[in-house]
């Protein structure tokens, strides 16, 4: 158990529903992204300065970064390229029709690849599937899926993590990277029987996975066979998804939600929706930036 009080405060942003933290080592900037608000935003470890910019669509579902600097964000069911430079948006694939779904998590592989997943929008209807997009050609992967989260991939690239949030389990796959496939599915962390709520992740340097556990107030460490050596309590109801990042890659950062809390939870948790910091858990990896 890790003690509480090394837990701070890095932007008092007040996000409705933060989500997707990403470290870039070429701008020493970390970039995450309030759903609800359409926020796309920026914290500057050196200055400390904040920017945000508010994007037109209902949903601003996640993000990655591109090999050129850019940004892709996943806006409803399409996904946009942000130019850095001239901060101008341009559509690059539509990646789902028909159905009352959202993109929301996904994660760049090593090959410069997006897997990225959609959920229902009433979070009870199994709508949702996971993705491959390869430059602007979308492949589903799989279906059956309520909300996508808690995509991430092993340091020796031979495993994918995928977690759906309201089905209350995560699963890992044999991932292969040069063909962009996987495997059948296997039952990596099950909690259907007390319906805690297993968010976004990231891994470390030793494989092990992080998870924010959303309406749980923690973030859990599983080694590679599944057991957890690691919890760290938050001063948050709702953590939503973590990353590691600062110069050594040793700060993990956290975003959150104030979104399902009542007024007097409110009231309790001044830092609901903020973005957190905790330094020296482990060593974590660059992300792999989109092609």
């Amino acid at each position: 158990m890790v003690a509480a009080d090394r837990v701070e405060i890095a932007v008092p942003a007040g996000d409705v529903l933060g989500e997707t933290p990403l470290w870039c080592g070429r701008s020493g900037k970390l970039w995450w992204i309030d759903i609800d608000r359409q926020l796309h935003q920026s914290f500057d470890a050196a200055t400390g300065a904040h920017e945000t910019v508010h994007h037109d669509c209902r949903f601003l579902g996640s993000q990655a970064l591109t090999s050129d600097g850019a940004h892709i964000l996943a806006q409803d069911l399409s996904l946009f390229r942000r130019d850095a430079a001239s901060d101008l948006t341009s559509r690059l694939c539509e990646v789902e029709t028909g159905l009352d779904n959202r993109l929301n998590d996904g994660r760049v592989d090593a090959r410069g690849r997006l897997w990225i997943g959609t959920m229902d929008n009433e979070l009870h209807r199994p709508n949702g599937s996971l993705y491959r997009v390869d430059g602007s050609a979308v492949a589903r992967m799989f279906g059956d899926v309520i909300v996508t989260n808690g995509i991430a991939f092993s340091p020796d690239n031979r495993t994918l993590y995928f977690t759906d949030t309201r089905r209350y389990r995560t699963w890992s796959f044999d991932f292969d990277l040069d063909d962009g496939t996987i495997g059948d599915r296997k039952l990596f962390a099950d909690y259907a029987a007390s319906g805690e709520r297993p968010d976004g992740t990231c891994v470390d340097v030793d494989g092990g996975l992080w998870t924010a556990f959303f309406s749980g107030g923690r973030v859990v460490r599983y080694r590679p066979d599944g057991r957890i050596d690691t919890i760290v309590p938050l001063p948050v109801t709702n953590p939503t998804c973590v990353c590691f990042g600062g110069n050594d890659y040793k700060t993990m950062f956290v975003t959150s939600a104030r979104k399902f809390l009542d007024t007097g939870q409110l009231s309790s948790e001044p830092e609901a929706g903020h973005l957190l910091a905790i330094h020296g858990l482990a060593q974590g990896l660059p992300e792999h930036r989109f092609v």
